[in-house]
């Protein structure tokens, strides 16, 4: 195997969107699971709802490499990637004075979330446009808006687990967001709710969502029709 390629702070995030395919092996695929995990990395299997995906598995870890063999026996077990995106954990630049406990909980988060099975994800980034350019304002007025954003965020806290991950310069857009919520209807409020700040109305463009429910491999699995 090659070297671990390891990012200097965080851990890599790859979020593989998957159709099942007429060769799906879900013992192949639990193999391939639990290999990942015993080599310190994560999956969060989760089976999505709508027409996008059959089923997402969340992937973090510190190996790049190892995410990309993950992804290889994925598709070996007869699951089609049918979409994914790529990440990295990390600390906002308009947070770096959180206390360590907060600072180690969004580089090396403990997923999924217990109690929290209502799931989704968009990636998004900040507006550049000629009239709204996130990029052209000062820091301080960046960080201003950041902090009403991170507010608002707050009124959810226990309801809703929001993981961003950094994806400039590793997919198309600037981050990834994954929200881990109680009910369905709690990812929609707060979505709903966070929209209002100006940090989202002036500034934020949504990608694609993709939605779902988080649970054990074999409950994902049966919810697809694949049989361990």
């Amino acid at each position: 195997m090659p070297e671990p390629l390891v990012p200097s702070t965080g851990w890599n995030v790859v979020h593989l969107f998957c159709k099942v395919t007429p060769l799906a092996d879900g013992g192949a695929l639990a193999e391939a699971v639990s290999k990942l995990q015993a080599d310190d990395h994560q999956v969060v299997p989760v089976a999505i709802v709508g027409h996008k995906a059959d089923l997402c598995l969340m992937a973090l870890g510190p190996d790049l490499w190892r995410l990309r063999r993950f992804q290889t026996e994925v598709a070996g077990a007869g699951f089609e990637v049918v979409d994914s995106y790529v990440s990295i954990t990390e600390v906002s630049e308009y947070a770096q004075g959180v206390p360590e406990e907060r600072r180690k909980a969004r580089l090396y988060p403990q997923l999924p979330p217990e109690g929290k099975t209502a799931f989704c994800f968009y990636p998004m980034s900040k507006r550049r446009g000629e009239q709204h350019n996130w990029y052209e304002l000062p820091y301080e007025q960046r960080e201003q808006l950041m902090y009403g954003h991170g507010a608002t965020g707050r009124r959810f806290a226990g309801r809703v687990l929001q993981l961003v991950t950094g994806s400039t310069g590793v997919d198309d857009y600037e981050w990834g967001v994954t929200l881990f919520a109680e009910r369905p209807d709690d990812l929609k409020e707060c979505v709903y709710t966070m929209r209002y700040d100006t940090a989202s109305a002036r500034f934020a463009e949504f990608g694609p969502f993709v939605t779902g429910a988080v649970g054990p491999l074999d409950e994902v699995l049966a919810a697809v029709g694949v049989t361990l």
